[in-house]
């Protein structure tokens, strides 16, 4: 860091926005800390080895202190986007330590990303807890600007992935009568620029600011403005005043990617028209060069991006409310526990790097490789349940990275070339894992380790284990004979002519 440089800290970096800002901040010439609490989440994004990696919660004050060392301007990016109960209390009390602490540390800036919402009114839960971070941040002592955002539209925002899928799978749409309301949606690429712009403004400004896009929108008309960009027809549209924001939910839920758990906070947003009311961020920060993005703009850009597979971020990195987020105990540390197990190996020709190939290229929209019938199924006893099913897919079509949400699973542990470790999302009773290793031996053969770990809860866990096992036998026989086979094949593709 030099003399002149100022330094942002930012909450949130495993997060859609944050994982964007980060890398802007760099380019705007800051040097920039991320506050984490599993720095190893980090570790295969592109910008890790230029920023600051502080392990800390917002529950510690203390880590937060120790994080503030030095800082100028503090980045609050973190939200409860899960379905649990109980949630307000927590992030307000998270905002009471962000609060003491940059005041404490002699921060000269707070950056809060909130939502648009009503001006009068009961707000939903989620919108009602935003507005009293942001409450706290602006009583703190320390010039803070609160940006209330709008929809937010680009490549792998949980938004556009919602609009997305509502109009691709359905050519007629029974929807809640929110749909009639009038939505600012505002592209990804503006709320990152007001971001890093919000840093200057003067030290005498502390308020909240609306920003939204150019566009107001019924969300009806959102959805038709995608189909015309993603070259589809217009799609009927019907307005149900049957649809509670509990049954869309669940609509959501059946035909979407998008958990439950996620799509409650953006359903309950939505039960209001979601506007700017004023426009006042203009006397400060100049609209970007170009103006800010039209929405069917902002469609177009995600859509491109998605096809070209350059998505930066994604609603898929947000962690499943309810799953298992601790990592798999070492072999020894089993002893004493109930553990089931299924070990698959086969020795192949094809050479190692092409069957890690195969391995790092699994699920998606390349699938299991055995039994695609039982695992819809399950995917789809996932859905019904709140789970986030199969669809929710991966960023990458060819790489993997640590942290990284694959169908119902999320990747815990990964040492690319060899070594794949798998910890499961769906709804299961107990924890579960799936490993899967390329091992090189002499003469350019290899083999294809499989290990699918259970630890069963209760009796409910143990009677799950055993109602399966009969289709284990195909699924995960059939899975490692065909991945083996491909990667086989995939030599054989690659050998000379002749």
């Amino acid at each position: 860091m030099t003399e002149n440089e100022r330094l942002a800290l930012v909450t949130g970096a495993t997060g859609y926005i944050g994982g964007r800002l980060v890398p802007r901040l760099l380019d705007a010439g800051f040097a920039v800390r991320v506050l984490v609490r599993s720095p190893d989440k980090l570790r295969d994004v592109p910008w890790a080895g230029s920023v600051d990696i502080v392990e800390g919660d917002l529950d510690d004050r203390a880590s937060i202190e120790a994080a503030c060392e030095g800082v100028d301007v503090f980045y609050y990016l973190v939200h409860s986007m899960g379905g649990k109960k109980e949630f307000e209390e927590p992030e307000k009390q998270a905002a009471q330590n962000v609060a003491a602490a940059v005041a404490a540390a002699g921060v000269k800036r707070v950056v809060y990303l909130g939502g648009l919402h009503p001006l009068s009114g009961e707000l939903s839960p989620h919108l009602r807890s935003r507005v009293a971070v942001g409450r706290v941040l602006l009583d703190s002592g320390v010039p803070t600007a609160a940006l209330q955002a709008g929809v937010v539209i680009g490549s792998g925002s949980t938004s556009f992935e919602m609009i997305r899928h509502l109009t691709d799978v359905l050519p007629y749409m029974p929807a809640p009568k929110w749909v009639r309301n009038r939505i600012q949606p505002i592209a990804v690429r503006d709320v990152l620029y007001y971001l890093v712009k919000s840093a200057d403004l003067p030290d005498d400004v502390n308020r909240t600011f609306d920003i939204g896009g150019p566009d107001v929108l019924r969300y009806g008309q959102m959805m038709n403005g995608y189909a015309l960009e993603a070259g589809l027809k217009q799609r009927p549209i019907a307005s149900l005043p049957v649809f509670t924001p509990w049954l869309a939910s669940q609509w959501v839920n059946l035909v979407t990617p998008i958990p439950r758990s996620l799509a409650i906070p953006i359903i309950a947003s939505l039960q209001f028209d979601c506007i700017t009311h004023e426009h006042d961020i203009r006397q400060y920060i100049p609209d970007p060069e170009g103006g800010l993005t039209r929405y069917r703009r902002a469609v177009s850009l995600a859509l491109e991006k998605e096809k070209a597979g350059e998505v930066e971020t994604s609603w898929q990195d947000s962690l499943v409310d309810g799953a298992v987020s601790d990592p798999l105990p070492s072999d020894p540390d089993w002893a004493g526990h109930t553990v089931f197990l299924d070990e698959k190996k086969r020795e192949t020709d094809a050479r190692p790097e092409d069957l890690w190939r195969v391995i790092e290229g699994i699920g998606g929209q390349n699938g299991w490789y055995s039994f695609p019938l039982a695992w819809a199924v399950r995917g789809w006893m996932d859905k019904i349940v709140g789970g986030v099913g199969l669809r929710r897919g991966r960023r990458s079509a060819t790489r993997l990275n640590q942290g990284d949400a694959l169908d119902f699973w999320r990747v815990e542990e990964i040492d690319r070339g060899e070594f794949l470790r798998l910890r499961a999302e769906m709804r299961v009773p107990g924890r579960a894992w799936l490993e899967m290793r390329a091992r090189p031996l002499e003469g350019g053969r290899s083999r294809y380790e499989q290990r699918a770990i259970f630890f069963p809860r209760g009796l409910g866990g143990r009677l799950y284990w055993f109602a399966i096992l009969p289709f284990h036998g195909v699924i995960f026989n059939g899975m490692a004979n065909r991945i083996t086979e491909t990667a086989l094949a995939s030599k054989s593709s690659d050998a000379p002519a002749g």
